[in-house]
């Protein structure tokens, strides 16, 4: 019964910590990247990065092109961070690929839907959005061989 609690307390600690983290700002999530411990920059990097595709979303259909740009490039930021920090603690490498590999799937999407002229720079991004996860998963099969 004993690990059955302590199972239970951890879910609802880490259920706790996600519903927290989602209510806060962009700006607050960035500030708490580089005071936070190395095994915990992959997750809150990755939070940054789907809030911003989710801003960028928002900003692409209202118009505002140029934020809609700077959310995208933090986007391909955060994720690199993400890609980085995983790769240098060596955990959270599936779950970073999974979430990129999602995000450039909506960015697919979301190119789709724009102008002509403001594709390239959502086109560049999926790109390097691929190449992470292309270096993440290099990275979990040459772990498996060794």
């Amino acid at each position: 019964m004993g690990r059955l609690s302590i199972s239970i307390s951890l879910i609802s600690l880490a259920l706790t910590l996600c519903a927290a983290a989602k209510d806060e700002s962009v700006d607050e999530l960035k500030s708490r990247v580089e005071s936070a411990r190395p095994e915990d920059r992959p997750v809150l990097c990755m939070q940054i990065a789907h809030q911003q595709l989710n801003n960028a979303d928002k900003l692409y259909n209202d118009g505002k092109v140029e934020q809609a740009r700077a959310a995208v490039d933090d986007i391909v930021t955060y994720s690199e961070k993400a890609r980085d920090s995983a790769s240098q603690t060596k955990k959270h490498l599936k779950n970073v690929e999974i979430a990129v590999r999602k995000i450039s799937e909506k960015l697919r999407d979301i190119k789709r839907t724009l102008a002509f002229d403001d594709q390239p720079p959502v086109g560049e991004a999926i790109r390097r959005l691929e190449d992470i996860r292309t270096a993440l998963l290099k990275e979990m099969f040459a772990k498996e061989k060794k």
